[in-house]
């Protein structure tokens, strides 16, 4: 048996390994987002990468995902940059990152004499804490350290034969290794649930999985929206379920080992499924505004990096974790080459079998892991968004070998 390849991490005090050491500047509100991103692009260092919440008002869900991608395993440092007004609580974040072992300082606008002094005190803040986080211990990583997310955006007639089915082989293939993986997004899954309760490792995860996409159509219908956009009808879909079967496919043939929500880290290695879709009564809109909410979302649950399969073409990425876009579709490849990883419309000219492209993708992620920028950290894309919403705390049949540890522990 061949061993499992290894790779070069960033050691956290924690135990996580990253395969990236960013420094992240964080506005906590949106009057401080020019003052935050002139920090960012004075730095001039592609590590250095910029996240934020825009609202004033206080909202818990924001500060938990903003301390779980503050303390992410790809995170070295972070600088805080408030306006001093605003309700998000900078102290306990900046408590959370401290006591996380990284690097961490902040900046209050009014306190600092404006934006000239501000952008001017970031600078010397993030030259502090660059040079701290590159003194992260490095250790060795393997295959099982890996959390890899997917998710699809700008589907087509295509995606759901060719790019999607080959993440789903891929996924296979690092869930052999004991990698951890996360696909999402129940909107998008409706119409699959059954098939996805009878591959739950529990039957009462399986009911669990069930009532999420439930929820999610009921927000879908609250809303009088869902998740089929224009671009998928000119692409060739034809129905929601359609779409639903497509995006299904990106998570293989995998036993489901959980149902997890935005910020939930799995307690152990397996596929689990994120339900992305708020809880409670419908407040907050459509539950993702585009595809980099629900990058964002994954990455607060841990994911190293994200696979992103298109069939209309993407040219998005992301802070904190590397993107690899797969496209579906042959014709699209030929206009984004530039952007795109992986040509799964190699499938549909025939010059590559659905195992072959799995095996591409697979490979791909073992490079990026060990270390080579995807195209989108190349093309410096860092897109990054984060918005209200409210989630109630998972109950133990979503993660059923959590509850068994707890139970004989």
């Amino acid at each position: 048996m061949n061993a499992s390849p290894q790779f070069q991490g960033y050691l956290r005090a924690d135990g996580r390994l990253g395969i990236r050491n960013n420094v992240l500047v964080i506005y906590l509100v949106e009057c401080a987002h020019h003052v935050a991103r002139a920090i960012v692009t004075g730095a001039g260092d592609g590590s250095v990468q910029l996240a934020g919440f825009p609202g004033c008002y206080p909202n818990g869900y924001a500060f938990r995902m903003m301390k779980q991608l503050a303390t992410h395993p790809n995170v070295g440092g972070a600088l805080i940059v408030s306006l001093g007004c605003e309700g998000f609580d900078r102290s306990g974040l900046a408590e959370a990152i401290a006591a996380s072992g990284r690097p961490v300082d902040t900046l209050v606008i009014q306190e600092t004499g404006g934006t000239r002094s501000t952008i001017a005190a970031g600078l010397e803040a993030v030259a502090r804490i660059r040079a701290e986080a590159d003194t992260t211990l490095c250790a060795p990583m393997t295959i099982a350290d890996l959390v890899v997310g997917t998710i699809c955006g700008g589907s087509d007639g295509t995606s759901g034969i060719t790019a999607n089915p080959a993440v789903g082989r891929c996924f296979d293939r690092l869930i052999s290794e004991r990698a951890t993986c996360i696909f999402e997004e129940t909107g998008e899954l409706i119409g699959c649930e059954q098939v996805m309760a009878e591959r739950a490792i529990t039957p009462e995860l399986g009911t669990e999985i069930e009532a999420a996409v439930a929820k999610a159509e009921r927000y879908y219908s609250t809303l009088g929206y869902g998740s089929f956009a224009p671009g998928n009808a000119d692409g060739g879909l034809t129905t929601q379920e359609e779409k639903s079967l497509g995006a299904y496919s990106k998570s293989g043939a995998s036993s489901i080992s959980g149902l997890i929500k935005p910020g939930d880290i799995p307690p152990a290695p397996g596929l689990y499924l994120m339900d992305v879709v708020p809880d409670g009564e419908v407040r907050f809109g459509f539950p993702n505004i585009s595809d980099n909410a629900e990058i964002v979302e994954l990455i607060a649950s841990g994911c190293h990096l994200i696979l992103f399969t298109t069939g209309r073409g993407s040219v998005v990425g992301s802070a904190i974790s590397p993107v690899i876009k797969i496209c579906a579709n042959p014709d699209t490849y030929a206009r984004l080459s530039e952007d795109m990883d992986v040509n799964a419309g190699a499938i549909l000219t025939g010059q590559a079998t659905l195992d072959e492209v799995g095996e591409e993708i697979f490979q791909r992620v073992l490079a990026v892991a060990a270390g080579e920028q995807s195209l989108s950290e190349e093309l410096g894309h860092q897109e990054f968004i984060l918005t209200y919403k409210s989630f109630e705390a998972s109950g133990p049949a979503c993660l059923p070998q959590f509850a068994r540890a707890g139970a004989s522990s």
